[in-house]
């Protein structure tokens, strides 16, 4: 299997992939939660006749509508409506639920989450250092391991992973709230060590093979390592799959940012990190 010398395929499927997650992203941008924007998020279930503008109407008359944003939801078949929209206290978040019931019949609150608006920067803030404190020790590490260009290559093919996962959360329009910042996490940690397994492979290869070029040695890494990742990743995305589908609402965000993410570190770790080596490999020789 010439993995390795068909590399520009690879590239083009990730660059295509990134390309458009970008596009969404620029258009649309992120559906920022209230963990990260603040303010208050009150979700009810309605009959099928109850529409957006129904809800908003209801809050114009209680003088809440002009910021709020109003969208339905439908979770494990339940039809629902969720109001977003600036932080209210106990009394006017009262206040929406009674006229709401008075309103419409067979409603009922399904959930009320606040945040204030300090809160969701210093998450936003937080967000980012994580992943910047996991960066800086897996570059410290893997170039103590192995070595420099090893270290950067990881960091790009993990790169390629967030910015997949962020892409396509952007064209799927999906909340982004904390259990992502934890699936993003958990998604570096399982793509490097994926990474860094085919890596020692070839540097085990380097000193046992160290007569014939680079591009054999690191492809017979990833043939060799190959079934192992394949079998891995299978066993573990299936578990990921049946938490989505029956571990209930509140886990559906982690697990669908999960499934993307180990999804492209599985290709990444196979299809580019060991690509790029060999690309930085022939820099270097020329």
């Amino acid at each position: 299997m010439d993995i390795l010398g068909k590399r520009k395929i690879w590239y083009i499927i990730s660059s295509i992939l990134i390309g458009i997650g970008l596009v969404f992203l620029l258009i649309n941008g992120l559906n920022l939660g209230i963990d990260f924007l603040g303010g208050t998020i009150m979700e009810f279930s309605v009959e099928e006749n109850v529409g957006t503008e129904d809800v908003r109407a209801v809050l114009q008359q209680i003088g809440i509508a002009e910021d709020a944003t109003i969208q339905e939801t439908d979770q494990d078949g339940l039809r629902g409506i969720m109001i977003r929209g600036q932080a209210l206290d106990s009394d006017q978040i009262l206040a929406v639920e009674q006229a709401i019931n008075d309103e419409f019949e067979n409603v009922e609150m399904l959930r009320t989450d606040m945040v204030g608006p300090t809160i969701g920067q210093e998450l936003r803030i937080n967000a980012l250092l994580a992943m910047l404190v996991a960066s800086i020790a897996i570059v410290a590490y893997i170039s103590f391991r192995f070595e420099f260009r090893f270290a950067a290559v990881s960091i790009i093919t993990l790169m390629h992973d967030v910015l997949i996962t962020i892409g396509i959360f952007a064209m799927l329009g999906r909340e982004v709230n904390t259990p992502f910042v934890a699936a993003l996490l958990t998604i570096v940690g399982y793509s490097i060590n994926d990474t860094i397994v085919i890596f020692d492979r070839i540097r085990e290869n380097m000193k046992l093979m160290h007569k014939v070029p680079f591009i054999e040695q690191a492809n017979t890494a990833v043939v060799d390592t190959l079934p192992r990742s394949i079998n891995t990743s299978i066993t573990t995305l299936v578990a990921i799959l049946a938490i989505y589908f029956f571990g209930g609402a509140s886990l559906q965000t982690f697990m669908l940012a999960l499934f993307i993410g180990m999804f492209s570190g599985t290709y990444s770790s196979v299809f580019i990190a060991s690509p790029l080596l060999v690309t930085w490999q022939n820099r270097i020789s020329k």
